[in-house]
């Protein structure tokens, strides 16, 4: 049988794996290792200053915060802003011997957001002023993010990380934050450069987005986009997503925001059925993972525990096989 890394790789290339590629709790069993640097600049607290120097608050059970004080209130200040340096040795301490200890597994580094962090250093509402009225200073700072993907791409590439994955929830419930077109204009750009330079160090592409992303797709596909994890789906409907069937990998648990929380357990079973169907095949094209905050988005235990068995069960009847717990 295949190893976990083989298993992945085998479904992110339409390769008929032999079972499905799963990332879930501990007593189900996972295929993934995330690999971070020892000090991460996208590592966003719930309470307290972060090393950009934005200010975090968390007053819910949710494990994560939000900003409440931006640093870059105006542009005046961005030539003394600080800038975290990612080429620092000590934040790459532990890396190497992290992935040596899970060799077997599918291994994802983490990068540095392109766009949630450019709105928790200007806030939300003057970044999306900044796409019209300071392009140009909006670009520079989008540069400085691209600029430390790509050296972490190099770098998680001389260990021999497999993917990179960042977070930028680009959707609202039914439509894009901004403008396609702006979209396509300034961000795309820069995802092709840092998705060229991990497909040249033979890294795959993972990108968590969440809210209603129709619009841009076929764009993140384009610039090179191997695998979506979206822990939403029926804002935009497993039937619109099947279009894109064979053209990526969709990586998601159970739709957190509806059916998961609103959903019979018969109705989460089914739905698991569906989605994969929908979004994947015994070639691949599809793997399934809890949310790892099930607290804080109000999941059951119950609900989880059936979504993963289902999950192993649908891998047991379509592969033949089923993951082994470890």
């Amino acid at each position: 049988m295949m190893n976990s890394k083989e298993v992945v790789k085998a479904t992110l290339q339409f390769k008929y794996p032999d079972r499905l590629a799963v990332d879930f709790p501990p007593e189900y069993g996972t295929d993934f290792k995330f690999i971070n640097m020892r000090a991460n600049p996208d590592y966003r607290p719930s309470k307290g200053k972060d090393e950009w120097n934005a200010v975090w608050d968390n007053i819910g059970i949710s494990k994560l915060g939000e900003v409440k004080e931006f640093p870059l209130k105006s542009w005046d200040d961005f030539e003394s802003m600080h800038i975290p340096d990612v080429t620092e040795d000590r934040r790459w301490e532990g890396v190497k011997e992290n992935i040596e200890n899970h060799k077997d597994k599918f291994t994802m580094g983490v990068g540095i957001s392109i766009y949630e962090r450019v709105h928790f250093l200007r806030g939300l509402e003057n970044t999306w002023i900044d796409i019209y009225e300071n392009t140009d200073y909006l670009c520079q700072l989008i540069d400085i993010l691209t600029d430390m993907n790509v050296h972490i791409v190099e770098r998680f590439a001389s260990y021999g990380v497999d993917s990179l994955i960042f977070a930028d929830d680009w959707g609202l419930q039914n439509s894009l934050m901004i403008s396609p077109d702006k979209w396509r204009e300034i961000w795309k750009p820069r995802y092709k450069r840092i998705y060229k330079a991990a497909h040249d160090n033979n890294m795959y592409t993972i990108l968590h987005s969440c809210g209603d992303i129709r619009s841009i797709l076929d764009d993140l596909i384009d610039a090179g986009l191997d695998c979506i994890q979206m822990d939403q789906q029926q804002n935009m409907g497993l039937e619109y997503l099947g279009k894109y069937k064979d053209r990526i990998t969709f990586f998601c648990p159970v739709d957190i925001q509806n059916i998961f929380v609103k959903g019979s357990l018969d109705e989460i079973r089914r739905y698991c059925h569906t989605m994969f169907h929908a979004l994947g095949s015994k070639k691949g094209g599809f793997m399934a993972k809890w949310y790892s905050d099930p607290v804080g988005a109000g999941h059951r235990r119950e609900a989880i525990d059936v979504m993963c068995q289902e999950f192993l069960k649908i891998s047991a009847d379509v592969f033949g096989h089923s993951i082994v717990k470890y």
